[in-house]
């Protein structure tokens, strides 16, 4: 087993993977920037090392300084988490370089994963399902919507380098479509550097799944069953749960042969996730994007499966075994993840502030990944995630009673909460039938 470990990230993931790994017996390693000095991760890392100012671009994306603080410390391996250079191909091969460990997929995967369009082609000729679209760059607006004609309206216009919701939208004729192209395009230039945009089928109801999949040491692919993440708002998920309502064994095993034929179509290695749309109405299901990452929401599989998922990342990376019998997987009770924002819970606006008070639910089968506590402060350099809450019970009633009870328990002041979103949410009669898509949130906004 890998003896100490950098986490190239900070806030909640950066704990979450302190925590296994203090219980494996592995020295952890923080980088911090200015702007989170004296930050919990900071503070419960064994060794914690500044690696530039608030501005992400000049510390946590600071590939050198972040190398520097590997060598300085002894670190023999770096976990990126997810966001900054967890999907960066480039990174990968320059920890590789350094004779560092990546708590990751090969740098290969990641960049045949990267871009939508190769993604796309890739999985179709594994034999994946997906959804009527280009299999090359629209390099212009004309060609858009010669694509469009073709594919039929609405569509999706998408940048191929995006990623996490961002740089997509949907036009329902040739003139919405005109704007949208430029709109997207331009996006995609300033956000990911490559205004590469691809056109794909928009379907107006669909439910949002995606499967946990383990690439083992020995070259196995496997998948750890489903998550439902269709309550969303501006394409970005801010609950999920596991399994999906809408996932019956039959949908589950060709949801899981998929996502292990995607798999094994990029030789990958780690953790990952691959991302469907499901047509609730056919059951027809479509590979959307592959996740070359550990995910936010990954607690929700842990807490089914009986699985340390960053504990499999860290023993896939050492060349180990996996660390439970991967002939009998299946699910067992329901788990649902609330992802608390400093936000406002009406039009979801980013609200940071500093944190007075900071009291976390408690109770079995109750869990709370954070970031912050009393004392800290939420700046606006980063994302607004201060929390995750998941909880796990018998069944979906019990789990989505327990959840209402854990958010109405956690008391956040200071800076904006999401938190009285997730009374409605599970309150609402359309989530609680478990017949709800990705306009539930729209929805309800609407009323």
């Amino acid at each position: 087993m890998i003896g100490s470990l950098l986490v190239a990230n900070r806030g909640e993931i950066a704990r979450r993977i302190f925590r296994t790994a203090r219980r494996l017996g592995i020295r952890t390693v923080a980088v911090y920037s200015e702007a989170d000095a004296g930050m919990p991760f900071v503070v419960e890392a064994d060794e914690a090392v500044l690696v530039g100012p608030a501005n992400p671009a000049l510390s946590y994306r600071n590939v050198e300084a972040i190398i520097a603080a590997a060598k300085a410390t002894g670190a023999e391996a770096i976990h990126p988490g997810y966001g900054f250079l967890s999907e960066n191909a480039e990174f990968a091969r320059t920890v590789a370089e350094h004779g560092l460990i990546w708590v990751g997929p090969g740098a290969d995967a990641i960049t045949a994963m990267g871009d939508k369009i190769n993604a796309r082609n890739l999985m179709a000729a594994a034999g994946v399902p997906v959804a009527p679209g280009t299999t090359d760059p629209a390099a212009t607006v004309d060609a858009a919507i010669a694509e469009a004609n073709r594919i039929g309206y609405p569509v999706m216009v998408k940048a191929a380098a995006g990623g996490g919701g961002m740089g997509m939208a949907a036009a329902s004729d040739e003139e919405s479509l005109r704007a949208e192209y430029e709109k997207v395009r331009g996006f995609a230039e300033r956000m990911f550097g490559d205004p590469a945009v691809l056109i794909e089928r928009y379907f107006p109801k669909v439910r949002h799944i995606e499967v946990q999949i383990l690439g083992l040491a020995d070259g196995r692919v496997v998948a750890l069953g489903e998550r439902e993440c269709s309550v969303q708002r501006r394409n970005q998920k801010v609950l999920e749960e596991t399994p999906s309502p809408a996932v019956d064994a039959d949908l589950r095993a060709r949801l899981c042969a998929a996502a292990v034929r995607a798999g094994e179509a990029v030789g990958y290695r780690n953790a990952g996730t691959v991302e469907c749309l499901l047509d609730p109405t056919t059951n027809e299901f479509f590979f959307l994007e592959m996740n070359t990452r550990l995910q936010v929401e990954h607690p929700i599989t842990e807490f089914v499966y009986g699985v340390d998922l960053v504990e499999e990342q860290l023993r896939v990376a050492s060349g180990m075994e996996p660390g439970f019998d991967v002939t009998a997987i299946a699910p067992k009770g329901h788990a649902i993840e609330l992802r608390v924002n400093a936000e406002d819970p009406k039009r979801f606006l980013p609200g940071p502030g500093a944190v007075t008070t900071w009291v976390e639910p408690t109770g079995e089968g109750v869990r709370v990944d954070s970031g912050y506590a009393a004392g800290t402060v939420v700046t606006p350099n980063y994302d607004s995630l201060m929390a995750k809450l998941i909880v796990y019970a018998d069944d979906r009633p019990a789990a989505i009673s327990k959840a209402a009870r854990a958010a109405a328990e956690f008391e956040i002041v200071g800076p904006k909460s999401n938190l009285p979103f997730f009374a409605e949410v599970l309150a609402n009669d359309e989530f609680l039938s478990g017949d709800y898509d990705t306009a539930l949130i729209a929805r309800m906004r609407a009323m």
